[in-house]
């Protein structure tokens, strides 16, 4: 039966590989990558740079699709349909590969940028795909160090304080309100910068962009200060590479009585 890995390989840099991870590269066929289109061709070069880093030449093939676009005007309502329509596309594609470039008795592997468990659907789709029935395969996961990870030892400080919660969410539901009963909260996912509503409080950021990568930009401090410096980079960045992926960790001074 074909084998699949599913495995995690950080934010960007090859050298936070899990040796796990470097074994599962190495015992791999075929490699599934999708290109997001030449604007970010750049994520496709980071995967083959990695693979030139710890994989012995000629040991393996790739196999390259294009990633279907997802709707990312629609909002509210449309949100998750829009969402749920993205991922039946990709899954089409992951059926094709698996079906005919991945041999009965080869394993192939797809490889998510930080965790697989966190915001990404490779997981989902894979399921999906068994779901339909057409071709058969089983899969394992390796995880890898995810971009809050890097991001908190980039910033050299922790995700939670001692004995307290530590909420992770997205910036859309960061723009709906701080969430309850939690005063340290890691954003992901936020094009919006949610994080601009809050600079009238008591509240830390720890911010960063193309985690573990040579493009990496921080920025901390109180977020009264320290949001306008953090637009104008991201928005430089964006200028400069034409997308950015960040993360960032709010952490709310407690309350005085």
């Amino acid at each position: 039966m074909r084998k699949i890995h599913v495995i995690g390989i950080g934010a960007g840099d090859p050298d936070q590989l899990t040796l796990q991870a470097v074994r599962a590269l190495r015992g791999t066929d075929v490699f599934f990558l999708l290109d997001k289109g030449e604007v970010k061709s750049d994520l496709t070069g980071l995967r083959r740079d990695l693979l030139e880093a710890h994989v012995p030449r000629g040991t393996y093939r790739v196999v390259e699709a294009r990633d279907p676009e997802r709707d990312r005007s629609a909002g509210g309502a449309a949100y998750s349909p829009a969402v749920g329509d993205w991922r039946t596309a990709r899954a089409g594609i992951y059926e094709r590969l698996i079906a005919e470039d991945l041999g009965e008795d080869e394993t192939g592997a797809f490889l998510v940028w930080g965790d697989p468990a966190l915001y990404d659907s490779t997981l989902g789709i894979l399921e999906e795909v068994l779901d339909r029935g057409t071709v058969t395969f089983e899969y394992d996961v390796v995880p890898g160090i995810s971009s809050v990870s890097a991001l908190v030892a980039r910033h050299r400080t922790g995700l939670n304080r001692v004995a307290r919660p530590v909420q992770i969410t997205t910036g859309r539901r960061l723009a709906e309100g701080f969430p309850e009963g939690v005063d340290d909260v890691v954003v992901m996912l936020d094009a919006g910068q949610a994080f601009r509503q809050y600079a009238d409080q008591d509240i830390d950021i720890y911010w960063g962009a193309y985690i573990g990568t040579p493009d990496e930009i921080l920025a901390h401090g109180p977020i009264a200060e320290t949001a306008p410096r953090i637009e104008r980079l991201r928005a430089e960045a964006r200028e400069r590479k034409g997308w950015i992926m960040d993360t960032y960790l709010l952490r709310r001074h407690p309350r005085r009585p």
